[in-house]
């Protein structure tokens, strides 16, 4: 089967440029030869070929001819592929189905009328700034048929609004950028890219996670770079992995020359538009809130609170100021409402107003930014320099309602500032899990009946602060000691809440706490004067403002990175009072664990009428390497051990 497809497609060093020739070609004996599910790991659809071919003018306007193959493998390939959604942004990208051809495995052909492919706006929630999709009915399918579809697209991933042809002109002008997926969900026999340039333009690339080998040659005074890649296996997912463009394999491209020049652009471009201009009701509004401000930090912290938590996450179509271009602070100001780029430039217009030296800046949510100047950003973020010279990062998008500036979800994240000069690309280091620690401590006393009675204090900071906070602010108010007493009777029904006092969680100025007075009646069993029990703070309590713990553990290994909300350091500490002197029976074995990645501890001490039980954990990062799951897969098996574990006291005899 792979000679026959070798013979088909031609595959050698030139296996890119002969795609375009397979226009109007018959597919229906190649469609044949293909073989059947067993052939592909059981696949439901066989990729034949997946080819794109990008020719760019010398303004950077580029047009894509894609031309697809799909085979039905199985009957839920079939239904897979009887509707296919293609979506664009049509402030910068034309795109037009061309032609689709079902090939009926009895060998009959059949061309899609098109008024069976529907352009209609695509569905969206919080910003709907008119994206399109366009949608293929195929219809009822049968295994064995085949799929081929041509499509035309001309424009980019976002532009600024332009008149005409303008508008499909990438925002850095006269540049090309593509980050082009090298992987499938079904298996892929062949994807080939193929981009021609004008030789004027210099371009870089590099392939990650794979090894790809190109094709470069001139043609008619036009640079033509070709990539190819056979027999592609869908990746098998695991829970927590790294996003696939982290892990997958991938083709970047790009003539930008280096990221200064792309951060130069982006300054200049929203500088040119005036997108951080005060107006006389900005400034009223930032002295207004630095009326009472302290020093430089607490300045910083009233402006970035306040735009978090005041301008609503809503993005509206508002013509020229789409993409790159950040809206005017003038309009987010009135509206009280934008995306990530328009919190970070009413934060950018602010901290001006206040006299401080801050920017716009790019990141990219979610995965990394290979170190190459393409375009891997999806989010908008702002940087303020301080009195020392050093930028502080700020994101107004992300810490609504929370302690921090910057969210430690994004920690080891890529960003780069627009500035007038030209910056680097930088990363966000890794925050201390000690800045985002979670502590319990519980006192309590223990009757000769099996009640428990005592107190629990919990104090969170950080993102262990954050979890709570949100928690309670996306609900109203009067719901807030529902949502915290729900959380401990969901572990124990029978719990009594004697008192209940918790942080105003829209107060910053502390890290939140929670302080609870409890009665629990047959918390443990007593036979003849033994106790038998799972300490309440070594339990599942707040186990929904812990993300750790909802990563499962039935993974023995990894092949791929993983990732966590964020770094925690978690410091538990019980002492439980009995009515009389006890000794332990049976304790939990467990082993530390001491590694960079993570750690784990626990202790218990029995003492006359007393027990001591302490646990500390410390998860060190929030993305992690495969080769630390054997260690963070342990402290989470240990947390898991110790929460369903029975201890046993007996009576002390003296």
């Amino acid at each position: 089967m792979i000679e026959f497809l070798k013979k088909i497609f031609y595959i050698s060093a030139f296996c890119l440029l002969i795609v375009p020739s397979l226009y109007s070609a018959d597919y229906r004996e190649l469609i044949k030869k293909t073989g059947i599910a067993s052939d592909y790991q059981n696949s439901v659809v066989l990729v034949i070929f997946d080819s794109t071919v990008v020719d760019v003018m010398e303004s950077g306007l580029s047009h894509f001819k894609i031309h697809l193959l799909y085979k039905v493998l199985t009957e839920k390939g079939a239904f897979d592929l009887s509707i296919l959604k293609f979506g664009y942004e049509p402030m910068s990208m034309f795109m037009e189905v061309k032609k689709v051809r079902i090939y009926r495995k009895d060998g009959t052909v059949e061309e899609l009328d098109k008024r069976r492919i529907y352009d209609y706006a695509a569905p969206a929630t919080l910003i709907l700034w008119g994206a399109r999709e366009q949608m293929i009915a195929a219809g009822k399918l049968e295994v064995g048929d085949a799929v081929e579809i041509e499509i035309y697209k001309k424009g980019y991933t976002y532009a600024l609004l332009q008149d005409d042809e303008e508008k499909y002109i990438p925002p850095m002008r006269g540049n090309y950028y593509d980050i082009v997926p090298f992987w499938s969900e079904w298996y892929s026999l062949q994807k080939v890219y193929q981009t021609i340039i004008p030789s004027t333009k210099l371009l870089q690339y590099k392939f990650y996670n794979g090894d790809i080998i190109p094709d470069v040659r001139n043609i008619q005074g036009k640079m033509s770079y070709s990539f190819c890649k056979k027999n592609i296996k869908p990746i098998e997912k695991e829970p927590n992995m790294l996003d696939l463009f982290d892990v997958a394999p991938k083709l970047i491209l790009t003539t930008a020359p280096d990221w200064q020049s792309k951060s130069k652009w982006f300054y200049n471009v929203n500088e040119e538009y005036g997108s951080f201009e005060s107006t006389p009701e900005i400034k009223a509004k930032t002295d207004e809130i630095l009326k009472n401000a302290r020093n430089e930090m607490d300045s910083i912290s009233l402006l970035t609170h306040w735009v978090a938590d005041n301008i609503r996450y809503f993005g509206l179509n508002m013509g020229c100021g789409e993409g790159y271009t950040l809206h005017k602070a003038e309009m987010t100001f009135t509206d009280k409402c934008g995306v990530c780029k328009d919190k970070a430039g009413m934060l950018v217009a602010m901290l001006r107003a206040a006299g401080f030296e801050a920017y716009a800046a790019m990141t990219m949510a979610g995965s990394r930014i290979e170190n190459i100047p393409a375009d891997h950003f999806n989010h908008s973020v702002t940087a303020v320099r301080l009195k020392n010279g050093q930028f502080l990062m700020l994101d107004p998008t992300w810490v609504p309602f929370v302690r921090e500036l910057w969210s430690s979800r994004e920690q080891q994240q890529n960003y780069i500032i627009g500035t007038q000069k030209g910056e680097d690309l930088e990363e966000i280091p890794i925050s201390p899990a000690e800045n985002h620690y979670y502590k319990i401590n519980v006192n309590s006393v223990f009757d000769d009946k099996g009640n428990l009675k005592g107190k629990l204090i919990l104090v969170a900071e950080g993102q262990s602060d954050a979890s709570f906070r949100s928690a309670l602010t996306r609900n109203f108010m009067s719901n807030w000691k529902r949502i915290l007493e729900t959380e401990l009777l969901s572990v124990y029904p029978q719990m009594k809440i004697k008192e209940l006092v918790f942080s105003n969680a829209y107060d910053y100025s502390e890290p939140f706490k929670l302080e609870i007075a409890f009665e629990i009646n047959d918390f443990g069993s007593i036979i003849d004067k033994n106790y038998i029990f799972t300490p309440l703070s070594a339990t599942a309590i707040f186990k929904n403002f812990n993300s750790h713990l909802r990563i499962s553990t039935n993974l023995q290994t990894r092949k791929y990175g993983f990732r966590d909300g964020c770094s925690k350091l978690i410091e538990i500490e019980e002492t439980i009072q009995f009515p009389y002197n006890v000794q332990a029976a049976c304790l939990p074995q467990l082993k530390d664990v001491q590694t960079e990645p993570v750690s784990f501890s626990c202790s218990i001490k029995v003492d006359n009428q007393s027990m001591i039980f302490k646990e500390t954990i410390s998860l060190n990062k929030r993305v992690y390497e495969k080769e630390d799951w054997e260690f963070f897969r342990h402290v989470l098996q240990n947390q898991n051990i110790l929460s369903t574990s029975k201890i046993i006291l007996t009576p002390k005899i003296d």
